[in-house]
């Protein structure tokens, strides 16, 4: 580790302290500590609104080996509170890379500390529960930063949805492949002088025949890609876009991931409350939430949530193993229910419920990211399942 380089601490509401050193932006920032188990994707996961509110601790000893590029992102910058990684690196080595990592965070004004034990740090939450912590390369002062996160009110107890969702309606038309005019498949070009397309980029689409409106309450940008692909119209709205307007013009509705407690989303609550029944429901993570209160249940947090591309789902009607990728600290209690769903996925890790499936309505949600972005794509089926359930099969 250069020693020239400019100290930081990582405090934690219980006390206990990290030294290391700053990287990305100088400065302070405070939010709820998670570790996050992938070993490669740390674009995708800087970009994942989900993570508003909240500082990520990378497991993977070494991020920043493959640089940054403008197109692996789930939204328009980080929404990150903070980084934690065992070791920065400021070399990428990749012939899509358009900058390095850490430029990219200072661009972004992301403050960050490496050079910690961050197999210490992910060992503490995991047994202590996640917490509030602050980063600090201005303040080196332990039982100040601590008092700090101390006072700090929690996620809980904040509306982030309100920080990361649309201003205004938007229609999306990318798919997952890229096309031939996107800059990754120029870029390939130029490297290598021939295209490199396979016949799924070149078929034939139809104009869309049926409508998805989906609620952005932090949605990712490869959900949209997937549902693109279903061949229907997608619309995305504002969080707080009243039901009616949706049932109005939607074939079929989706409840995006995004962050924080569900619970605080009580106009999203509402909404979806007017939602069932009318028509069909997909939820994927903070919308499976939501959907779980609206049918009045609860939700309750995980001792340190699931972070990272790696956990292994089941699905019980076909007993098959899926490995997901996860982000969230809370989850449906699928008994509070009443018998309204049945439970269609669990948590191979820890028992948790991943997944419902209503009984009577054409309702269907899932507690992990069945778009990846980063992660394995076993789940993409979700979204020719929901296609199905809008087209009555």
């Amino acid at each position: 580790m250069n020693k020239d380089k400019l100290k930081a601490i990582l405090a934690l509401a219980d006390g206990t302290i990290f030294e290391g050193f700053s990287f990305g932006a100088e400065g302070e920032t405070i939010g709820e500590v998670v570790f996050n188990t992938s070993m490669t994707g740390y674009q995708e996961i800087l970009t994942d609104s989900s993570y508003k509110g909240q500082i990520v601790v990378m497991t993977c000893p070494q991020i920043g080996n493959y640089g940054v590029n403008f197109q692996d992102v789930e939204s328009g910058s980080p929404k990150i509170e903070g980084f934690v990684v065992k070791e920065s690196f400021d070399f990428p080595s990749n012939w899509r890379a358009e900058m390095s990592l850490i430029t990219y965070l200072k661009q972004n004004k992301i403050v960050c500390i490496e050079g910690i034990d961050t197999r210490s740090l992910t060992r503490h939450i995991r047994d202590n529960g996640t917490q509030t912590g602050i980063i600090s390369s201005v303040d080196l002062n332990p039982v100040s930063l601590v008092e700090k996160a101390k006072r700090h009110p929690g996620i809980s107890s904040i509306d982030l949805v309100k920080e990361v969702t649309t201003k205004k309606n938007f229609k999306w038309k990318q798919y997952t492949w890229k096309r031939e005019n996107d800059k990754t498949i120029n870029h390939i070009i130029k490297k290598t002088g021939r295209m490199r397309i396979t016949s799924l980029l070149q078929r034939f689409i139809t104009p869309p025949q049926k409508k998805i409106i989906i609620y952005d309450f932090g949605v990712k940008l490869n959900i949209l890609r997937h549902l693109a692909e279903t061949g229907y119209e997608v619309t995305c709205v504002p969080a707080q876009t009243p039901a009616e307007e949706v049932i109005e013009k939607a074939d079929g509705v989706v409840l995006s991931n995004g962050p924080g407690d569900p619970q605080t989303v009580t106009y999203a609550i509402e909404n979806t409350r007017k939602l069932l029944g009318k028509k069909p429901i997909l939820g994927i993570c903070l919308g499976h939430q939501i959907l779980g209160l609206a049918l009045g249940g609860r939700t309750y947090k995980l001792k340190f949530g699931h972070h990272g591309g790696n956990h292994p789902v089941m699905a019980l009607s076909t007993r098959k193993v899926e490995i997901t990728a996860q982000n969230h600290n809370y989850c449906v209690d699928i008994n509070s229910l009443g018998g309204q769903v049945e439970l269609s996925h669990k948590n191979l890790y820890d028992g948790t419920e991943e997944g419902m499936k209503h009984k009577d309505l054409p309702i269907i949600s899932i507690q992990y990211h069945p778009e990846a972005g980063p992660g394995p794509n076993d789940s993409n089926y979700i979204f020719k399942r929901f296609k199905q359930m809008i087209d009555g099969k």
